[in-house]
């Protein structure tokens, strides 16, 4: 296989998970699950915020033993097979979620996003062996731009359902969705590296292994400041992912149509933020890339404690589209440059770990927020220490040589 058709076959991946990110996580099910499941109620911020967080923590604990065992046995597509049918099955069962069902709807989408963030330790793995480390930056760009570019499909497939309120088929249509698009990887793309026949279990060989990673992660310098940094940072994004549609949904009393028309906005800007500054990155370098990024968010966050008005709020959806798309791609392409080859996967585990142990604490300090004071104003005010410090840490890195 072309080289050009295993990165086209890889983001595909992304084009086709994204239905859930944005179906389940971002849009429809995340206003659903307080509006309907909840009947709106303020403590709904908080039922979502322990959702996320549970999820978040059962994979940032499985995700590095996962990413050893993976390393050593190739079987990153085993894996990856296995959570994308996890998540699949669960968002298909959260078609049969209705009002009151809140431990149901919770239970249902903690399975599911495991499934989808469990899966992600893998698939990012799949870089360094379809492209070379000077192209790491657009071929991420690339990968999360066909993924908006997917939610952006997916919306227009729902449209007609959100028009006649049939909310909980859209659920299994972005299960659908993702099953169809994500078949190509597992039919044409392959583990590059050989079995390694052991008489050990793989169980033992992931915790020895994190073991090691873990008492040798001060000889990654640059790397273990790099994950620090991406720690803070990345728990103000998965925080505005996971609560900017209850948001305007409940301060800004957008309609779903009207949700509609901003996700649409957020993703396709998210385009242009993970394409071209990925084109970017690899010119300018990663990490100040990143910092763009980091400051875009803040003025994001600022403007969206603001606003007011509904027209304003587009203008917080197209610079976070931006932000969003330029922080997650960018961030992929640096880890890489920043990892040795021979322990790419196992040390994606550590990154994936980062990033959802992250986000157990974001979410929760909005939903507290928002659930105590009754104000969402300000819950989003928080996510804005995220983003400074992870800047401030960012600055310490140095991105100038690749990993050895």
């Amino acid at each position: 296989m072309s080289s050009k058709l295993k990165i086209f076959v890889w983001t595909l991946f992304d084009f086709a998970n994204t239905s859930y990110s944005i179906i389940i996580v971002t849009f429809l099910y995340a206003v659903y699950f307080k509006q309907v499941v909840n009947d709106g109620n303020p403590v709904g911020d908080l039922y979502w915020s322990f959702g996320t967080s549970i999820a978040m923590l059962i994979t940032a604990i499985i995700s590095p033993i996962l990413g050893a065992i993976a390393d050593y046995s190739a079987g990153k597509k085993r894996f990856l097979l296995f959570f994308t049918l996890q998540c699949i099955l669960a968002t298909a069962l959260l078609t049969f979620v209705e009002k009151g069902d809140v431990l149901f709807g919770l239970i249902l989408f903690i399975i599911a996003n495991v499934g989808f963030e469990a899966g992600l330790v893998f698939y990012d793995a799949f870089l360094p062996e379809i492209t070379a480390p000077k192209n790491y930056g657009r071929v991420s760009g690339y990968g999360f731009g066909m993924g908006y570019v997917g939610s952006l499909v997916c919306l227009a497939l729902v449209y007609p359902f959100i028009q006649s309120d049939q909310i909980r088929i859209t659920f299994l249509i972005a299960a659908v969705f993702f099953l169809i698009f994500s078949l190509p990887l597992f039919l044409k793309l392959h583990d590059t590296r050989k079995v390694v026949d052991v008489s050990k279990s793989y169980l033992s060989i992931g915790f020895n292994r994190v073991f090691w990673t873990l008492k040798h992660i001060k000889d990654y310098k640059n790397l273990s400041l790099f994950l620090l940094s991406y720690f803070f940072y990345i728990e103000g994004v998965n925080t505005v992912i996971f609560f900017s549609g209850n948001y305007a949904s409940t301060t800004l009393h957008f309609s779903n149509i009207e949700l509609l028309i901003f996700f649409i906005t957020v993703q396709t800007t998210a385009i242009f933020g993970s394409v071209i500054l990925g084109i970017v990155a690899d010119s300018i370098g990663q990490k100040k890339t990143i910092m763009i990024s980091l400051v875009i968010w803040l003025l994001t966050i600022l403007l969206a404690y603001f606003t007011e008005q509904k027209e304003m709020f587009y203008v917080v959806g197209l610079l976070a589209g931006v932000a969003m798309g330029s922080s997650q791609s960018t961030s992929r392409s640096l880890m890489s440059k920043l990892t040795p080859d021979e322990k790419k996967t196992e040390l994606f585990g550590f990154y994936s770990f980062f990033g959802k142990s992250s986000a157990i604490l974001g979410p929760l300090v909005f939903g507290y927020i928002s659930y105590i004071t009754g104000n969402q104003r300000y819950a989003i005010s928080s996510i804005a220490f995220f983003f400074l410090i992870g800047l401030l840490i960012l600055f310490k890195v140095n991105d100038s040589e690749a990993a050895s």
